[in-house]
């Protein structure tokens, strides 16, 4: 039987949603999951932040969390290595005492036409982005069901929150590898979600949209690009690190407590079909 939870015991909202928590999250040293673990420490949590290159960017990400007053952990591995991934677990539990999130956030692109897609570019993309995100869930799984509840922190026992894309739902012609990898992690999470639910496990993703980062800087650094782009948004703007990191805050706190297994589109309306808004 699934123990019910009085309204009374849910912690009161607020910018330190996540005191006492600790917190990993991988691909976090720029981008996207530097905005998470920065995020992530206003709240309130302890974050081990994971990088694969760019030692230097880590430890900066690691100093700002720092002088917000959270600890913060730097830890190298590459996600798609099961050998490194339980390395970085290891340590992380080892510094933190536990984790109570985890954000599988590292990913890459290798772009090509289909005709001329690699296997090892198809497999690189894979392995990142699906069995990285495999790979991390399962150890947090682990270490959620080894360590037991700790109701002063969560009503969860543990919660993941995967970062995916838009393009686990839009077909994306000449980045194959990528939106099936994607489309890999949306049925990851919902399949986690749906086993977990029972243990109080949480496992929901974030989908981000055009988000304003170094990697994809061609497509906004200039009128002519941003104005071509915002033809795939209805909203009119580019998204901002932070309108992600705002909601894995969000979905790994008490106040999200009723929410599992959803992808969270964060896109300015992206998925809406913008080719269709005068009618198609």
């Amino acid at each position: 039987m699934v123990e019910s939870v009085a309204s009374a015991d849910v912690r009161s909202p607020g910018p330190q949603s996540l005191a006492g928590q600790k917190a990993l999250v991988t691909g976090g040293s720029s981008g996207i999951g530097r905005a998470i673990a920065l995020a992530l420490a206003r709240a309130g949590a302890d974050v081990a932040v994971n990088y694969v290159s760019g030692e230097d960017a880590a430890r900066d990400v690691a100093a700002e969390i720092d002088r917000i007053g959270r600890r913060a952990l730097v830890l190298k591995a590459d996600v798609a290595d099961e050998g490194q991934v339980q390395a970085m677990f290891r340590s992380a539990i080892g510094e933190l005492g536990t984790l109570d999130i985890v954000v599988p956030n590292a990913g890459l692109q290798r772009d090509a036409p289909f005709a001329q897609m690699t296997l090892a570019q198809w497999q690189r993309v894979i392995d990142v982005n699906l069995t990285g995100q495999f790979l991390c869930a399962r150890e947090a799984v682990r270490e959620f069901l080894r360590r037991g509840p700790r109701p002063e922190v969560s009503r969860a026992l543990g919660k993941i929150v995967c970062i995916s894309s838009v393009h686990e739902v839009i077909p994306w012609a000449g980045h194959v590898n990528y939106a099936a990898s994607k489309g890999g992690v949306m049925l990851l999470v919902k399949s986690l979600a749906q086993e977990l639910a029972p243990k109080r496990v949480r496992v929901c993703s974030v989908a981000p949209g055009a988000i304003r980062t170094p990697i994809n800087e061609a497509a906004w650094s200039t009128p002519e690009a941003y104005e071509a782009l915002m033809k795939l948004v209805p909203y009119k703007r580019i998204g901002e690190t932070d309108d992600i990191a705002r909601a894995v805050v969000w979905l790994a706190s008490d106040d999200s407590d009723y929410v599992n297994g959803t992808s969270l589109f964060v896109d300015g309306g992206m998925t809406l079909y913008p080719g269709f808004e005068d009618g198609g």
